[in-house]
């Protein structure tokens, strides 16, 4: 699993829609942490994927670090758990911003025995008021 989570940092590092895109399966299904319920299958993902690359900033980019990183794996089934941060950094190294989510991933081998993620779960703590914790 150590291999995905690599290529997942890789590919947002890069903004690599496709690649990013990549890592999962034709019948994901996404809870992403931000405004929409659910992306279902990989055009609603490369969707939602092309606007968040498209809407980051040229001379950034966007180091992912995983934290805390839980495994269960079976034969042809995993299940990924970790703390992300999300830093905006500078082209000279300046972490500009940053933010810390919660992850979960179910993973399952496609046709060729590849990993791919089957479900993506991310979510971060509201306090009494609602507000959500964007800082563990």
């Amino acid at each position: 699993m150590e291999e995905m989570l690599a290529a997942y940092a890789a590919a947002v590092r890069a903004k690599d829609v496709d690649t990013f895109v990549g890592l999962y399966a034709d019948d994901v299904r996404t809870f992403d942490l931000w405004g929409v319920w659910s992306y279902d299958g990989k055009g609603a993902l490369h969707e939602m994927v092309a606007e968040w690359f498209g809407s980051l900033p040229d001379d950034e980019v966007v180091a992912v670090e995983f934290d805390d990183v839980r495994t269960q794996t079976g034969a042809d089934v995993a299940a990924v758990s970790a703390f992300t941060t999300f830093a905006a950094v500078s082209q000279d190294g300046t972490e500009l911003r940053s933010m810390n989510n919660r992850l979960t991933w179910v993973l399952r081998k496609d046709a060729d025995g590849a990993w791919k993620i089957a479900h993506e779960h991310t979510s971060a703590p509201a306090n009494d008021e609602g507000k959500v914790q964007l800082r563990r």
